[in-house]
């Protein structure tokens, strides 16, 4: 890509942010920022507990990953949130206008299985479903891209950078 972005790699739990977020910042040549680590230690309890986050909840969550997409405008960057809502997304372009994001999508199936395989990870499986039903996918008018989670971590990551430059095209 000519100039570097910021993209917010996006998703239900399970869909693999936190593999593809640094995979597809090293291929950028940008920094990875988790964004489980903007988390208040609140929500982390209160995910732990089975309990879905609410708006008020991700707000402060969505400033922090904003303020840093915005940091890192004109020099490049990836981000994984969640930014399951088109007001989420919203929110995140407010504070970083030019960022681009990058939803991971795949088979509802092959997602519980992965998230069921993880470990030393606070999202329960038993929350998959609310991540579902919150989702808006990206429309037309949003920068962003989506991508199936099928195949390799190597594949996914290939297939995202393809992705985003015919989006820069």
């Amino acid at each position: 890509m000519s100039t570097p972005h910021v993209v917010v790699v996006m998703g239900v739990a399970g869909t693999g942010k936190t593999t593809i977020g640094p995979l597809l910042a090293e291929a950028l040549g940008v920094p990875y920022a988790e964004g489980d680590d903007f988390l208040p230690a609140g929500n982390i309890a209160k995910m732990s507990a089975g309990v879905a986050l609410d708006d008020a909840d991700r707000g402060p969550w969505l400033d922090a990953i904003g303020r840093w997409a915005h940091g890192r405008a004109g020099l490049g960057g990836v981000v994984s949130c969640s930014a399951l809502k088109r007001n989420y997304r919203d929110r995140l372009r407010a504070a970083a206008p030019d960022v681009e994001f990058l939803h991971l999508t795949g088979d509802r199936a092959l997602i519980e299985r992965r998230m069921a395989e993880r470990t030393g990870h606070f999202m329960p499986t038993a929350l998959l479903d609310s991540q579902f039903a919150t989702l808006q996918p990206l429309r037309g008018d949003e920068a962003g891209v989506a991508v199936d989670v099928s195949g390799s971590p190597q594949e996914i990551t290939e297939r995202a950078v393809a992705a985003l430059r015919r989006l820069e095209d």
